[in-house]
């Protein structure tokens, strides 16, 4: 039997200069990929403290980690530029931006592109609600009522209600409809029970992360999960499309590879993996048992001496558990095996010093072999 085709797409950094996004894009587009992700964020997970050459060549063009663009007005400066690219965000929540609101733009940015756009969404991180005196209480709660709103947006037309914790509407409207064929899709970011039943419930897709699944089998056995809670909503569990945010360290030999487990940019990445996820590689985390990992990361609340004994601390077998690390054609092989699990849809984010163009051209050429091999 013919393995099953896989979509590849990739992330690209929503940062300043406008002409790197730009490079990227076009590189992504050269290359044959299916979609192209940005994030939705105030600020950056790396520390200004850390801003400097060893971290990233980065930092003598860009003089702070944080600058960001706004997700919904850059992916409509990209649709003209992204071909038969589907363009999504990865991903928002419903704490910075109102559910009718996030629909509204999903919708806007159908009439832009000449695919169906993705709107990714999840219940947010500290970093870019705490500081801002935004409150995560009661997050997945937040997001299951958000989902509701989003979906009557997307699906139907005409005034509504909706009374709940979170959110009140009355007669609420939101007719703007998209184009035959590109009503935007909803995906998850679902790691947990409660996230994989709303996925089941209201998503068109899943979006987890590779840092959060320790193997295809786990993907296999949630995968199942959503798909019995959308049999169970009445809903078709094959139309739920499986994807994967899979964190790559890609080089033409496994030695360069493995390599980048020791460079400044990727072991501060395996700080920003959870406790959890420390322990199952026989290590404790500096952050302490509770630390939920990237969720709870307030990256301007450390000071340098205390992230550099962290730093200090990380051992390549933690960080090798969240990346997928090697040749084009080994994490290709590494995919198939998410792929005989149901995966159906990848978008990678090659990730070193990876905040210049310079890093995603040199990662390009691996990243363009991936999707040529899962394309097989």
């Amino acid at each position: 039997m013919a393995p099953s085709t896989i979509e590849t797409g990739i992330y690209v950094p929503p940062n300043p200069p406008w002409g790197n996004v730009r490079a990227v894009t076009a590189l992504a587009r050269w290359g044959g990929l299916s979609s192209l992700f940005v994030w939705d964020h105030f600020q950056e997970f790396y520390p200004t403290v850390l801003w400097d050459e060893t971290f990233t060549p980065f930092s003598g063009s860009v003089s702070s980690p944080h600058e960001v663009f706004d997700y919904q007005t850059l992916l409509g400066a990209l649709a003209g530029r992204a071909g038969k690219m589907r363009l999504g965000v990865g991903v928002s929540e419903p704490i910075r931006r109102h559910p009718v609101l996030l629909a509204q733009a999903a919708l806007t940015l159908a009439h832009l592109t000449e695919r169906a756009p993705i709107l990714g969404l999840g219940c947010g991180e500290k970093m870019n609600t705490e500081p801002y005196g935004l409150s995560q209480d009661r997050p997945v709660a937040r997001l299951d009522e958000a989902l509701r709103i989003v979906r009557r947006c997307l699906d139907s037309r005409g005034p509504f209600d909706f009374a709940d914790v979170h959110f009140h509407l009355d007669g609420a409207v939101m007719d703007l409809q998209a184009p035959p064929g590109r009503t935007p899709q909803v995906w998850v970011a679902a790691h947990g029970p409660r996230m994989l039943e709303l996925t089941g419930r209201y998503g068109d897709g899943w979006l987890p992360m590779t840092i959060a699944l320790s193997s295809p089998d786990e993907y296999e056995a949630k995968l199942a999960r959503i798909r019995s809670a959308a049999r169970d909503a009445g809903r078709d569990p094959d139309r739920i499309e499986p994807s994967l945010f899979a964190y790559i360290l890609v080089a033409p030999t496994q030695k360069r590879a493995r390599a980048l487990l020791h460079s400044r940019m990727v072991r501060y990445w395996a700080l920003l993996f959870s406790a959890e996820h420390w322990t199952a590689a026989g290590a404790v985390h500096p952050f302490g048992p509770q630390f939920r990992g990237s969720v709870d990361m307030l990256p301007e609340h450390y000071d340098r001496t205390t992230l550099e004994t962290a730093l200090g601390a990380v051992p390549p077998e933690v960080a090798e558990r969240g990346f997928l690390v090697g040749t084009p054609g080994r994490i290709a092989t590494r995919l198939r095996e998410f792929g005989d699990a149901g995966l159906r849809h990848v978008v990678v984010g090659p990730t070193s010093s990876y905040l210049s163009v310079q890093d995603w051209a040199f990662a390009a050429p691996g990243v363009h072999r991936i999707a040529a091999l899962l394309r097989k």
